[in-house]
């Protein structure tokens, strides 16, 4: 029996899901950092975990399904409205 030694790969991280359902959809994340992202283009993180740079006119397309259950599931509060949709 032998040892094989696999030639060096390179990895890059997954900023999204890779069944590209997170495009097709409006995210819910905190809008002082959708606002602080669409001005410097860092991106920021969704409620369903997906990263991106917000970019688009959220009105345009339905809700993520991850992200609007994990809000829902929320406690109410009556804060600054701090998670927003994108």
């Amino acid at each position: 029996m032998s040892t094989k030694i696999l030639p060096e790969q390179e990895t890059t991280p997954r900023l999204s899901h890779g069944d590209g359902d997170h495009e097709r959809f409006a995210h819910y994340a905190d809008k002082h950092k959708i606002t602080e992202s669409m001005v410097t283009g860092t991106p920021i993180r969704a409620l369903c975990g997906k990263v991106w740079v917000p970019s688009r006119d959220p009105k345009k397309y339905p809700v993520c399904p991850e992200c609007k259950e994990i809000y829902e599931g929320l406690p109410k509060g009556g804060g600054d409205g701090d998670d927003n949709k994108q």
